[in-house]
């Protein structure tokens, strides 16, 4: 099916940004994305470096954490926003697309991998936090974190099983 032309999409896409809601609603979101990263910078500084929030397009809002073990593997961690699901994931993702390619083909028969076609922006995205509660914000915080420190410690065990 062709997609329409901008021209005839233009109405719809005025429509959205007209009360205002959907600013708000992605500020508040990309703030809450924000406030993770500060908490993760602040309790893991001596395990991870954490890089500034970055704004996929209105798809994604995320930030890395990389430690020597994958800096070394040329591997970063990812805690995403998804915005078409409103859910956090966990991505692991190669420093550059031929970094991704190897470890997407090394590690196929693990769980999180999609063996039939690779991501288009990592090797595998975890889910997080399926259903967040945005508006309990220290149950969401608390969610993520403890999330994060169980998965995270199994895909350092799953990428050493794969050296």
């Amino acid at each position: 099916m062709p997609s329409k032309s901008l021209n005839s999409r233009i109405s719809a896409y005025k429509a959205i940004f007209s009360n205002g809601e959907f600013q708000r609603t992605y500020q508040d979101l990309v703030g809450i994305v924000q406030t993770l990263r500060t908490e993760f910078s602040k309790k893991y500084k001596s395990e991870y470096s954490t890089a500034n929030v970055l704004h996929g397009y209105v798809d994604f809002t995320y930030f890395y954490l990389q430690n020597d073990y994958l800096k070394k593997k040329k591997l970063k961690l990812a805690i995403v926003f998804n915005h078409k699901n409103a859910n956090f994931e966990l991505w692991l993702l190669g420093q550059t697309k031929d970094v991704q390619v190897l470890y997407w083909k090394k590690l196929r028969e693990v769980k999180w991998v999609n063996e039939g076609a690779m991501p288009e922006y990592s090797i595998f995205e975890v889910p997080l936090l399926l259903a967040p509660d945005f508006d309990n914000s220290t149950k969401l915080s608390e969610s993520i974190h403890s999330q994060f420190k169980t998965l995270s410690k199994e895909i350092f065990n799953t990428l050493a099983a794969y050296e």
